[in-house]
């Protein structure tokens, strides 16, 4: 899951709702993609000058999350596990909060081996979506 801005022309009368981070009037696309680099939930509304994680936690799909109505897979172990079952969820980047179906990376500050190395692997899952904003930018 990420957050894409678009760039737009200022609205009238909008003051400095769509100006971001970046220094230029934008809305927010957010989405999850999965791992064919295909969009398979968005939300089109923020205003630019608005964190990621507030426009999830904002939108229907991040209510809808929260209420558990994505009809998600169950639960189930990982393949070559005896552990408890695993929860399927969304990967986030640090600006997201982890919740039971949300996963981000440890803060990057003295991290031990293991940690970097789930940081690293979580980093390179995150890539998909991040390669579909590509994708749709480029078309």
């Amino acid at each position: 899951m990420d957050g894409k801005h678009n760039c737009v022309k200022k609205p009238p009368h909008s003051g400095s709702r769509f100006f971001n981070y970046k220094q230029y009037f934008s809305v927010v696309l957010m989405a999850v993609a999965d791992s064919n680099y295909r969009f398979i939930m968005v939300d089109i509304w923020a205003y630019g000058s608005t964190a990621d994680a507030c426009i999830f936690s904002a939108s229907r799909m991040g209510a809808r999350l929260r209420a558990n109505q994505l009809a998600l897979p169950k639960a189930r172990r990982l393949p070559g596990s005896a552990g408890p079952p695993a929860p399927f969820f969304i990967v986030a980047d640090e600006g997201f909060a982890l919740t039971y179906h949300v996963m981000r990376p440890f803060p990057k500050r003295g991290l031990d081996v293991r940690r970097r190395i789930f940081n690293y692997r979580l980093t390179r899952a995150r890539r998909y979506v991040e390669c579909a904003f590509v994708i749709l930018s480029s078309k």
